[in-house]
């Protein structure tokens, strides 16, 4: 069964820093372009940053820049979004995704979802 399972998410201090994982399983990360992706109450999903399989970056959401990076471990098939300087507002549900290369077109990752982790920035 091919699958993207989220992990990490929990409550954290504003100003605090958080480690999101996304692994695959059924199939290799190594192909594929990964996405990560929030969605908050009452609001539409939207992309923060994709990684391509060399390793390239790209920055979809203004508000997230230089606080959060994507990497990845292909020996681990996973994925991770490191978050720096959170604040209240980046309180969401965190998706992952894959295609075959990076887009900032929500709609264009129609492969494979996870199923989301939460992040809570409170005090």
């Amino acid at each position: 069964q091919l699958q993207l399972v989220e992990s990490g998410g929990g409550l954290v201090q504003p100003g605090g820093s958080h480690r999101l994982s996304c692994t695959a399983s059924g199939f290799t990360l190594d192909y594929y372009a990964i996405g990560w992706f929030r969605q908050a109450p009452g609001a539409e999903r939207e992309g923060l940053l994709c990684i391509t399989t060399s390793d390239v970056t790209t920055n979809y959401l203004d508000s997230v820049k230089g606080r959060f990076t994507i990497f990845r471990d292909n020996a681990k098939n996973t994925v991770y979004l490191q978050m720096n300087n959170l604040k209240p507002e980046d309180t969401a549900v965190y998706y992952c995704a894959v295609r075959r290369y990076c887009t900032p077109h929500l709609a264009a990752w129609d492969e494979y979802w996870g199923q989301g982790t939460q992040v809570t920035v409170s005090s």
